[in-house]
């Protein structure tokens, strides 16, 4: 995890939302590594968990990794959270959980759907609070700094992110800072 951390650092450069990964293949070396490039690439899906099964992809010459796991500092959304699925990760390693568009656990339950051909495991919570941290800074400074129409505005996500109990949480519906995980 400390390593994703490190690439979700690197997202911060282009002013993309602190989300970063790593695929650890089977002799525990990391094969992928990945951050949010959204912002600086103008690609939609370019999501840290995509590039990083992306990357690991490459490296090891196969699409099926099924014998790695993901390491992401912010539970994957929808689309992730599909392409950890299709890859045949068999686990999955997150840091915060997100309330608001988390799709492995929190809102939807995708990697676990016993209607498709493949399940992950997930392990949730690991540094949950210095991954949390990390976005929730980004989106505070983001609501502080000034918009083209001259206001301040939450960012792109911001109010479900949610981090280890006592964290600091942001203002939302759907925002729970505190509460245990979703699942045990």
């Amino acid at each position: 995890m400390r390593e994703a951390l490190a690439q979700a650092r690197l997202a911060l450069a282009t002013d993309d939302v602190p989300v970063g990964a790593v695929v650890v293949g089977p002799g525990g070396e990391v094969v992928g590594r990945g951050h949010n490039e959204r912002e600086a690439t103008g690609d939609p899906t370019a999501h840290a968990e995509v590039l990083a099964l992306r990357d690991a992809a490459r490296t090891l010459g196969r699409w099926r990794l099924d014998d790695c796991t993901l390491v992401v500092t912010l539970e994957p959304c929808a689309m992730c959270a599909g392409a950890t699925v299709l890859a045949r990760v068999p686990r999955l390693v997150l840091g915060a959980w997100d309330p608001k568009a988390g799709a492995t656990g929190s809102v939807h339950d995708l990697v676990r759907d016993r209607r498709l051909n493949h399940r992950v495991e997930v392990v949730g919570g690991v540094l949950e609070a210095a991954c949390a941290a990390l976005l929730l800074d980004f989106f505070a400074a983001q609501r502080d700094a000034p918009t083209e129409q001259g206001d301040a505005s939450a960012a792109d996500g911001a109010a479900g992110v949610t981090g280890a109990p006592g964290a600091r949480a942001l203002p939302g519906p759907l925002t729970r800072a505190g509460d245990p995980p979703p699942f045990p």
